[in-house]
């Protein structure tokens, strides 16, 4: 087989891992830690949509939903402190995979699938996006003798072609990452809130300032494994750089708003009150609950690694920014 270049291999892989496998056996995400987390962001979308001058109807989107774990406990928040938003409110849903699509019809037997955010009807929206765009297939260059090598895919191991890219000081051996299918999601995104109006928020682990590292990485039953070898049987992800998604969306003529660090946007979103309060309603369940709080938010654990980013079409800023 010829060599295939990193992204478009990493593509194949996961658009075979999600199609086929349960990835809840091999990773877990930050609304199935803690019930908080997806409550936090449905506060969230009810704030904006009142900045938005409360749209009826407006659009409630989630890209990569998962199990749809996040998506009800944010619309339980929503009826609870904001019943006409929830009134207002049409759920969407940007999931290709058959399998996590029966899932999320479970939790979410209202909402509405689409393959592509391209295919989410026109109209105000709130976009969530957690843990998505880390999925999505990056190029890798790396530094050898002074110039640019692109690394491709062959036999299960990696080897480096020579590529025309812009000269800079990067090191001997540095890895650079490159993510076009984030960015050109980004900009599609960014290009739709500037027309419809709207906010979208990201999370993900990932980088504010440029990096010279291979941050790819495979997950198979919670464990690393070669991301190169045995396509399709693993979670293959990279870190986000969004700095990168940040100038993305500026050129569109959207707004941006961080990113800040995941454990500071909880924490300026009540983070500690939510549980304090759960906490007091459920004593059973207090050490879970505040073990998963720290979890999510302490700069050890996922606070400080993951990062939050508002992009926005014609508003002010967000909460927690």
């Amino acid at each position: 087989m010829d060599p295939e270049r990193l992204d478009h291999f990493m593509a194949r892989a996961n658009a075979a891992y999600y199609a086929q496998r349960n990835p809840f056996a091999d990773f877990t995400t930050a609304p199935e830690i803690s019930q908080v987390f997806g409550e936090l962001l449905g506060a969230w979308a009810a704030s904006v949509w009142a900045q938005m001058d409360r749209p009826d109807p407006v659009l409630l989107v989630e890209a990569g939903p998962g199990r749809g774990t996040l998506m009800a406990d944010a619309l339980r928040t929503v009826l609870r402190v904001a019943p006409d938003f929830a009134s207002a409110l049409r759920v969407h849903l940007i999931e290709t995979s058959p399998r996590l699509r029966a899932d999320q019809a479970v939790r979410l037997p209202a909402a509405t699938w689409h393959d592509r955010l391209e295919d989410v009807p026109a109209g105000p929206a709130i976009v969530l996006a957690n843990e998505f765009l880390d999925a999505l297939p990056i190029r890798q260059l790396t530094r050898i003798a002074g110039a640019w090598a692109e690394r491709y895919v062959a036999g299960g191991c990696l080897i480096a072609l020579p590529v025309a890219w812009a000269a800079d000081d990067a090191p001997e051996g540095a890895v650079l990452e490159i993510g076009e299918a984030a960015q050109e999601w980004v900009a599609g995104l960014a290009a739709r809130l500037v027309r419809e109006g709207g906010a979208a928020l990201i999370v993900d682990y990932g980088y504010a300032s440029p990096q010279h590292s291979d941050t790819l990485q495979a997950l198979r039953g919670g464990r690393p494994v070669s991301p190169l070898v045995e396509a399709g049987t693993a979670d293959l992800t990279a870190h986000v750089d969004f700095g990168a998604l940040a100038a993305t969306a500026r050129a569109q003529g959207a707004a941006v708003w961080g990113p800040v660090t995941q454990g500071d946007f909880l924490r300026a979103l009540g983070l500690q009150a939510r549980i304090d309060r759960l906490a007091s309603l459920h004593p059973a369940r207090a050490a879970d609950l505040v073990a998963g709080a720290e979890r999510l938010a302490a700069p050890a654990q996922m606070g400080s690694l993951f990062k939050v980013l508002a992009v926005t079409g014609r508003l002010e800023r967000p909460a927690g920014f």
